[in-house]
């Protein structure tokens, strides 16, 4: 089985879910010494067993993460009352907005069987714990189970239930808070932190994810206690992401100063740049996922196509001024090379 100190370049490309994460990236970074992660969020299995046979033969080690469903949302009301505020948006963008499916589970359950009969190296899950039949199930055809947490007590739910790597994600992350609960609110404890109290919790080997956009950072994650890290916004604007034009754009516009962290357009804790949509929707937003994603969906589709950035979910970590538009290989040995190059470990044991 797969080990992240086996890495050559302890840099990994996180998945980011709705079009920026693509093979492309994960090969680009794996090229280079590290790996990536496939996002399977919102993807159907056919789309995602299409992207895994594109890397499967040329990449030997990369992974898919999967979002855990939670349990079917009890706000009704509260979603009813968020579909009726959003009119006044769908009419702006010429929209229709659906009727919220509470039950949508993202095909979760067809994709862990397909990974189950067609095993990759590492698959990761997000917004829960990795259920213990299922982590078995991929540990029988020798598959790296890796848990995304937030907090001490997920990281120990996350080992109880048979984890192998924990990925540590502090408030600082951009996209989705991994928190296993869609009402957790942010805690806004940092990467680094978080790091320092989960390493004395657990031995299982830790992901650094959140904030770091250069080799300072890489090399305070690794002082902390990190295997590796995980970057998603420094690949945002290089050539092998999917992100789509203007949130490229964004992010390297003045106008777009902050980042949040919001319910408004997935009904999910996200950090992302603050707009109008944040400003005018987030004070109202119920904590409610799927039923918010879906709502907003057709919005940002046609925001997206109207070239609106501010109806779009521009997804940010706090480090994302320090983006490039440079090869996503060439943006991973660089920062590798601005860490110095340290030995993974070597800090957390002195």
């Amino acid at each position: 089985m797969f080990d992240f100190s086996e890495l050559r370049l302890p840099v990994i490309a996180a998945p980011m879910a709705g079009g920026p994460s693509t093979p492309e990236l994960v090969a680009a970074v794996a090229s280079a010494g590290g790996t990536g992660f496939l996002a399977a969020g919102y993807k159907t299995p056919e789309t995602l067993r299409e992207q895994i046979e594109r890397l499967r033969g040329d990449i030997p080690v990369f992974g898919v993460n999967l979002f855990v469903p939670g349990p079917p949302s009890d706000r009704a009301e509260e979603v009813a009352a968020y579909l009726a505020e959003l009119r006044g948006e769908a009419e702006r963008y010429a929209a229709k907005l659906p009727q919220p499916d509470p039950a949508d589970r993202d095909r979760f359950e067809e994709k862990l069987d397909m990974l189950e009969r067609e095993p990759v190296p590492i698959v990761s899950f997000t917004f829960g714990p990795p259920p213990e039949e299922l982590v078995r199930r991929l540990h029988r055809v020798g598959t790296h189970v890796v848990a995304s947490v937030t907090t001490v007590d997920e990281a120990l739910h996350a080992e109880r239930n048979g984890a192998d790597t924990l990925t540590v994600q502090g408030t600082e992350a951009g996209g989705h808070r991994a928190t296993f609960h869609v009402d957790t609110p942010d805690d806004e404890v940092s990467t680094i932190e978080l790091l320092v109290r989960v390493r004395a919790a657990t031995e299982l080997p830790l992901l650094a994810a959140g904030g770091i956009s250069d080799g300072i950072d890489i090399a305070n994650a690794l002082r902390a206690g990190a295997t590796a890290v995980q970057l998603g916004t420094a690949f945002l604007r290089c050539p092998e992401a999917g992100t789509n034009g203007p949130h490229k754009d964004a992010l390297i516009d003045p106008r777009f100063a902050e980042t949040t962290v919001t319910r408004a357009f997935s009904g999910r804790n996200a950090r992302g740049l603050r707009n109008r949509f944040i400003a005018e929707h987030d004070a109202t937003a119920p904590a409610s996922y799927p039923e918010v994603n879906q709502l907003t969906k057709p919005l940002r589709a046609a925001a997206a196509a109207q070239a609106d950035q501010d109806g779009l979910a521009l997804w940010a970590g706090t480090g994302y001024r320090e983006v490039s538009d440079d090869p996503a290989g060439r943006i991973a040995t660089r920062l590798w090379e601005e860490a110095g190059s340290p030995v993974p470990g070597d800090f957390a044991r002195n």
